[in-house]
């Protein structure tokens, strides 16, 4: 029997800054470089970006995609990031054509390129960015249920020899990032880290259980205060469906101080 392609929830870090040599990340860039060598190399990547929201769900379909800086008030350094990352309109279809035929309406879209939640982290994983990429976008209704079943439609993907990236950050509360910590706060992110933890990697949980888990997220309470906008925890909801199963956690550390876990299916 042929082994399933992995399936990769990522915190990406903060902006380029994991490409600027910034202490906060050393702990993620690490865990980047090193998970490399526990997979073998795929011929093709899709990447579920935090960083892209359409109507309808998206794909990237040109073949010599641009970087897009989207971020700001960073040094020179990060707007001459240089990675030759390559498309790939093959798979781009097939993504395509697998999202039609379950019922999801999805637009392939061959000018844009690819944003920071998928250079940055490849840029480390894969420097010499010699694998073709495929970005797949979030949809803008930002429902839970809708980007499992999003992961459903994509699951025989995991057939082919394919890395699916899930690129967002467990932790997103950027006022908190940008504030001085405390117990209190420190403490309301590491309850919302294992509840996630829990949910995802916990092999007693009958899959309808962690699949309600997952949809009814925002019910555990801290989830709002690790989550104001669920858009970096909903790359993970779509790795979920294409795996439909218990998870490995592969990181749990600091990013930027605060507590953010991987998971690999």
């Amino acid at each position: 029997m042929n082994q399933l392609s992995p399936v990769l929830y990522i915190p990406h870090g903060g902006g380029p800054l994991p490409l600027l040599g910034d202490a906060g990340h050393q702990k993620l860039v690490s865990f980047l470089e090193g998970v490399v060598s526990t997979l073998t190399k795929p011929s093709a990547i899709l990447v579920i970006s935090a960083h892209w929201e359409e109507d309808k769900v998206t794909i990237t379909s040109g073949a010599t995609p641009s970087l897009i800086y989207d971020y700001y008030g960073f040094p020179d350094a990060a707007y001459q990031v240089n990675y030759p990352l390559k498309g790939d309109p093959q798979f781009a279809e097939k993504v395509y054509r697998l999202l039609q035929e379950s019922g999801i309406d999805a637009l392939l879209n061959n000018v844009r390129g690819f944003d920071h939640g998928v250079f940055v982290p490849l840029k480390i994983m894969f420097p010499d960015a010699s694998i073709p990429c495929v970005q797949l976008s979030l949809s803008s209704n930002l429902d839970s249920e809708w980007h499992i079943q999003i992961g459903e439609a994509l699951s025989t993907l995991r057939k082919d020899n394919v890395l699916i990236l899930g690129s967002g950050l467990s932790f997103h509360n950027m006022v908190a990032f940008m504030s001085e910590t405390s117990a209190a706060a420190d403490a309301n992110n590491e309850a919302f880290q294992q509840w996630l933890i829990e949910t995802c990697t916990d092999k007693t949980l009958i899959e309808n259980e962690r699949r309600t888990k997952l949809i009814e997220w925002s019910k555990d309470p801290f989830a709002r205060y690790c989550h104001p906008r669920e858009e970096h925890l909903l790359p993970l909801h779509v790795c979920y469906g294409i795996a439909g199963s218990a998870a490995k956690l592969v990181f749990n550390d600091y990013v930027m101080g605060k507590t953010a876990s991987a998971f690999l299916w």
